[in-house]
């Protein structure tokens, strides 16, 4: 399974890295970007160590899992030590449930595919911005993901998948999208809303 697990942890660098994308913005509005790079890097890192784990225990078949029930169950759980939503997001859901972007996060998934369309790196994209609505204004945040060489296993195409994990896909995500991708492309987002109360402006 080692040839899962090198492309994995270099993952994790490259969040790492591209955490460091530059916005524009006061000085409030810069200190929530890196509050939310950061917890979109630690997000990540978990997840990417739990998929390492299950790769090298199970294998693809095994990993479903991690996607399906310990992503939501970190994501969650860094929600509420935050107080933030934090989630993944895609046009291509593969879990309505969990997946499916609201208004706003159509609308900057669009704009990641346009950007990475004209030739812009996928690991080095994200988008930042301040939203007033019926519940007040918040502070929101994406990161875009990129599809690396381990996610074919899952989200490849239909020669890329093996027998097994394509049954389990079936039988758990019978209107799933999230197929035929190829390395680097635009799989979907980390997505994080914040509260941003008017007296800390």
């Amino acid at each position: 399974m080692k040839r899962y697990l090198r492309p994995l942890a270099a993952l994790i660098c490259v969040i790492w890295m591209s955490a460091g994308i530059a916005y524009g913005g006061d000085n409030e509005v810069s200190g929530r970007e890196t509050a939310a790079r950061k917890v979109v890097t630690d997000f990540m890192q978990e997840l990417v160590s739990a998929l390492q784990k299950e790769l090298a225990a199970g294998g693809p078949a095994g990993a479903v899992g991690v996607c399906r029930d310990i992503a939501p169950s970190i994501a969650g759980r860094i929600s509420r030590e935050t107080g933030w939503r934090v989630t993944r997001v895609s046009a291509k859901v593969r879990n309505p449930l969990l997946g499916m972007p609201d208004e706003w996060e159509q609308k900057v998934l669009l704009d990641f595919e346009k950007r990475v369309s004209k030739g812009e790196d996928v690991d080095k994209i994200g988008f930042s911005e301040v939203v007033s609505g019926p519940n007040g204004k918040f502070f929101r945040y994406m990161k875009a993901v990129a599809v690396k060489q381990p996610c074919l296993a899952c989200h490849g195409t239909e020669e890329q998948i093996a027998p097994s994990v394509q049954a389990i896909l079936k039988e758990r995500y019978p209107h799933d999208m999230a197929t035929g991708y190829k390395v680097g492309d635009l799989r979907g987002a980390i997505s994080i809303k914040e509260p941003f109360w008017l007296d800390n402006i």
